[in-house]
């Protein structure tokens, strides 16, 4: 089953703090953050006999060491925003440092790549986008429940639309993988890849089992959700969250939402 952590990584951050800020500035960003300002209070940058750069890190790094994941992970997290706030080229620095070890911007919100590719956004409805952000920041920072709202939030928003274009009738009565059902069949998914398997030369003994096994395997993941999401979302939750089965379901409302894309 998939692990995801939630930490980020403090030390690309540490390194691009030394190479592009201040002593002054640097004092002041970590000040946003959950850090006890009082034990760099003797930490002051002097003509003479003053404490460096590195010294200041290295008081920083004691208090990010005994900070537990999540408390790190959002401590990171402020650092970047208000690094970016400060110096808003600084991002490309971050960006490739970052990415080396498994994570990327989405705006100004850090995600691991495991969880969601950024570039995967281009392939879905621009309804989406924040929903689908949100769930996988969400899982990032250990909100379970509300990931897997977001998640499904991404695809009502998108279904909600479909239902309207095509007049499938009031998708507030539709249970969700009805949803979902009735806006792929209004979308032609299958017949559309039919077509494209027949055009490339494909037998109809091999398009058609293939087209039925996607449309069961879309329709299964869509009641998957829907199961999820009534016991253990953050509305009606009964029952302990699972995070491997929330980080599948980003996966699964990501693959959905391309497919429920209006070209």
């Amino acid at each position: 089953m998939a692990r995801v952590s939630n930490a980020i990584p403090w030390g690309p951050i540490r390194s691009t703090l030394t190479e592009k800020f201040s002593f002054g500035d640097i004092k002041q960003i970590v000040g946003y953050g959950d850090l006890d300002m009082s034990r760099l209070a003797h930490l002051e940058q002097k003509p003479q006999n003053g404490a460096s750069k590195s010294q200041l890190l290295s008081e920083i790094d004691k208090q990010v060491g005994m900070m537990n994941e999540n408390n790190r992970s959002a401590f990171a997290s402020i650092c970047c925003e208000e690094m970016m706030r400060r110096k808003p080229d600084v991002i490309s620095e971050l960006e490739r440092v970052l990415s080396r070890v498994g994570w990327k911007f989405s705006g100004t919100v850090l995600i691991p790549i495991e969880i969601f590719d950024i570039s995967e956004l281009i392939n879905i409805p621009d309804a989406a986008h924040t929903d689908i952000q949100k769930a996988a920041s969400r899982l990032r920072d250990g909100d379970l429940s509300g990931a897997l709202s977001a998640a499904c939030g991404a695809l009502d928003t998108v279904t909600s639309d479909i239902y309207s274009r095509y007049n499938l009738g009031d998708a507030g009565k539709a249970s969700f993988q009805e949803r979902i059902k009735k806006s792929i069949g209004a979308l032609n998914v299958t017949d559309s890849l039919i077509n494209e398997l027949s055009e490339i030369g494909w037998p109809e003994s091999d398009y058609k089992p293939l087209s039925t096994n996607l449309e069961g395997s879309l329709n299964q993941a869509a009641f998957v959700m829907q199961k999820l999401r009534s016991d253990m979302g953050d509305v009606h939750g009964t029952k302990p969250v699972i995070s491997a089965l929330v980080y599948d379901s980003i996966k699964w409302s990501s693959l959905l939402l391309r497919v429920l894309a209006i070209r």
